[in-house]
């Protein structure tokens, strides 16, 4: 069975209380004003809000989406970006000249530009921590356990089976990047 790493973020889980954010800042050493990992209040068109006082809010983690196809490698003329075998995309900030073309190619606006070493910056799914076999930091610190990782390719792993599911989506299939990010969406809530 083929390698695939990737991460399937459970809405239903997530509380956006930003831990994934503070994780990967702390783990990846993040400068002043650089976060690699967002989360957004998002409301689901087949999910109602509610009204007062019964509130519903989605939250959606945005990360790097470790794409089968990634654009922001196919444009660097550094080669500074690549993919691994094992589905991880890696930015060799050595390799960086900070020109910005990646950061226009990333239709997921998960890469970006840091502004205090002038090379381009993004999510590495903590590549140096599954060299060692260990999981993502941001993995490890959710509070809701909502974020999971694995091999996607892996129909008796827990985040093999909840990528196949019939409700996960990717975000912008139709980029054909083929994002190792998948999201289930949060149920809708009874009586509704």
């Amino acid at each position: 069975m083929e390698l695939r790493l990737g991460l399937v973020i459970d809405q239903e889980r997530c509380i956006g209380c930003e831990a994934c954010t503070v994780a990967c800042k702390k783990e990846n050493h993040g400068s002043a004003g650089f976060i690699r990992v967002r989360t957004q209040n998002v409301e689901q068109k087949d999910v109602p809000a509610g009204k007062f006082p019964e509130l519903r809010m989605t939250f959606m983690p945005l990360v790097c989406n470790h794409c089968e196809n990634p654009p922001c490698a196919a444009v660097c003329p550094m080669d500074a970006i690549e993919k691994r075998q094992d589905g991880v995309v890696i930015l060799d900030q050595e390799a960086c000249d900070g020109c910005g073309a990646c950061v226009d190619a990333c239709p997921y606006e998960a890469v970006s530009i840091n502004e205090e070493g002038d090379v381009a910056e993004k999510c590495n799914l903590c590549s140096h921590r599954i060299d060692q076999g260990l999981e993502p930091f941001c993995v490890i610190c959710c509070e809701g356990q909502a974020i999971h990782f694995g091999n996607l390719n892996d129909p008796e792993a827990e985040v093999g089976r909840l990528a196949g599911s019939e409700t996960a989506f990717q975000l912008l299939p139709e980029q054909g990047t083929g994002p190792f990010v998948f999201y289930c969406p949060p149920l809708a809530p009874r009586g509704v």
